[in-house]
């Protein structure tokens, strides 16, 4: 296999250790794919202040795909170039017949800056006050006048493949929904929007060819791209739907999986 022009990785589980930590050996393996001619390309489920939290921790630059295709963002100028909304009226039809098929769930809009949530829902995430808004309703979720990049639904009782599974039979058409492992939490964008849809676009607009992407990820919500790509590695600690629908593996993110593997494409460079 020859070296890739560009690399898509996902960031938890794939690309980061536990806790988020990026490694030497993975910051290493990075910098002489790009000091080789490549270009990287982070492709996450997180939003681009997380991407900015971990750029400046590593030195990282470049373009990220965030929000699960939603938002393109370049990290050297902390600019979002690129925005694939969910219509209000979309999300607002998502959360009434989803919560028939599943009663109980809390629901949360994200901006791609902040995570707005209503009583319900009960994750916190990374970034703490500044950029977690509480509202006292459902209903005042869907006044929000920027962007949703995406809607979450979470269950303190249900895991996130049932959820996935509820919102395809019940509401599918009317969004894209998929996950990223976390306990309980749905993930839900706009139709047609996923990593893949915008990493494609990205690649389109440089002359890259899908045969000439490498693309690694852990959770269905990296199945798109790992489809998509001339060549997928899934982790060996993906979720047993990845494991089984790519056919390339490598070791998992706690042993460098995806260093593994550009070590072994760029030493032939």
């Amino acid at each position: 296999m020859k070296p890739p022009r560009l690399i898509a990785t996902d960031l938890d589980g794939t690309l980061l250790r536990r806790g988020g930590v990026l490694s030497e050996r993975t910051a290493r393996a990075l910098r002489s794919a790009v000091d080789a001619g490549a270009e990287i390309v982070l492709v996450t489920a997180r939003p681009p202040r997380f991407v900015d939290m971990l750029t400046t921790a590593t030195g990282l630059v470049g373009t990220a795909v965030c929000s699960n295709g939603a938002l393109v963002y370049d990290v050297a100028v902390r600019t979002v170039v690129e925005t694939r909304a969910l219509p209000v009226a979309a999300a607002r039809q998502v959360a009434t017949v989803l919560s028939e098929a599943a009663p109980g769930l809390g629901y949360a809009v994200e901006t791609g800056h902040q995570v707005l949530y209503e009583p319900g829902f009960g994750l916190r995430f990374p970034g703490g006050a500044d950029t977690e808004v509480a509202v006292a309703s459902l209903l005042d979720l869907w006044l929000t006048d920027v962007p949703i990049t995406k809607l979450l639904a979470w269950s303190a009782q249900l895991d996130a493949d049932f959820l996935l599974a509820a919102a395809e039979a019940s509401v599918g058409g009317v969004a894209q929904f998929t996950h990223s492992g976390g306990a309980g939490l749905l993930e839900i964008s706009a139709p047609g929007v996923s990593k893949a849809s915008t990493l494609a676009a990205l690649c389109a607009a440089r002359g890259i060819d899908s045969s000439e992407v490498v693309a690694f990820g852990d959770m269905p919500n990296d199945l798109t791209i790992l489809q998509w790509a001339g060549t997928g590695f899934a982790m060996a600690n993906a979720h047993p739907a990845v494991l089984s629908a790519v056919r390339r593996h490598t070791v998992s993110n706690e042993e460098d999986g995806v260093a593994v593997i550009l070590e072994q494409l760029f030493s032939k460079a």
